[in-house]
């Protein structure tokens, strides 16, 4: 346990989290998505729902705010146009831990290559169908200089 970090991030995601660089993605995923077969380097939180894991993970990791989108969601049926409840309550999470940084649908191919070249992927235990998110890594400036 650490002060001020929250407890269901164990020492694998905090280290994979500090050992990402700029630009760098990873994929949180539901129970049901193929994790094993997908990633480069898993990290696995059983027993933790997505949305409590994303939340914590967001008050840590800056979110890239140099690219336009930064922040990517599943969809359902590989249909961007479609969302469920869980893509609201990511929507809610990443609006207040990232300000003004917008949660784009991508369609299912397109999602799921995305996932394969993440840095990392987190399984979670999420029950909910399509409750998938990437997250661009971001930097965290200097004190002495400006956000651009």
């Amino acid at each position: 346990m650490l002060i001020g970090i929250p407890a269901l991030l164990g020492p694998e995601l905090l280290a994979t989290l500090r050992a990402m660089g700029h630009g760098d993605e990873i994929a949180l995923v539901d129970g049901n998505y193929p994790a094993q077969e997908q990633a480069r380097r898993l990290i696995r939180t059983d027993g933790h729902a997505l949305i409590p894991v994303l939340d914590a993970i967001l008050t840590l990791l800056p979110v890239d705010d140099v690219v336009p989108e930064a922040l990517f969601r599943a969809s359902v049926k590989g249909d961007p146009s479609l969302a469920d409840p869980v893509h609201r309550e990511m929507e809610a999470i990443c609006a207040k831990r990232a300000p003004g940084r917008k949660v784009v649908a991508l369609a299912g191919a397109d999602f799921y290559a995305r996932v394969r070249s993440a840095h990392a992927i987190v399984a979670t235990s999420e029950p909910r169908l399509y409750a998938n998110i990437i997250i661009r890594k971001g930097v965290i400036y200097p004190p002495e200089t400006r956000k651009p």
